[in-house]
């Protein structure tokens, strides 16, 4: 088989992988398992946002609502519920005063620090058997595959 040919398997397998990885990460189970190993209060339809919030904050609703892949309107609302909850703050955005940014308050931090601890906990055992290194090189690739679609995307959008 010719490089060209094993490259084009790989990126086959690759994003065989990317779906299989989506579907499980999308099973709303999964959620409701890492909330209850948490200990949180927290809606399961709110919890991606303000994880999204918390990454990516101060963030627009628009933004958020583009990243979560949802309605606009049903996002403001739940970045609404989110306000009154006392895990995020609204304030008019930096740049444009009339746009709204979500911004994660220190009860959000807290609510976000116990899923990333229940997180690790849960995964704990996927990567009982892997090698420190295996680790490292498995997060360096993800960070530089994701990089590299957030610089392809970026130069997209420029082109249009």
């Amino acid at each position: 088989m010719t490089s060209k040919h094993r490259r084009q398997a790989a990126f086959r397998r690759l994003h065989e992988a990317m779906v299989d990885l989506t579907a499980l990460m999308n099973v709303p189970q999964r959620d409701e398992a890492l909330i209850a190993e948490a200990g949180v209060q927290l809606d399961r339809a709110l919890f991606p946002l303000l994880v999204g919030i918390q990454r990516f904050g101060p963030i627009s609703v628009g933004e958020l609502a583009e990243r979560a892949g949802r309605d606009h309107t049903t996002v403001s609302r739940q970045v609404a519920r989110l306000a009154e909850l006392g895990l995020v703050e609204r304030r008019p955005g930096a740049v444009d005063k009339r746009v709204k940014e979500a911004l994660i308050t220190d009860a959000g931090r807290q609510v976000t620090d116990a899923l990333d601890a229940a997180r690790q906990r849960i995964a704990g055992p996927v990567f009982e058997h892997w090698s420190d290194r295996d680790v490292l090189e498995l997060e360096r690739l993800m960070r530089r595959f994701v990089d590299d679609l957030v610089s392809l995307s970026a130069v997209a959008k420029e082109d249009t």
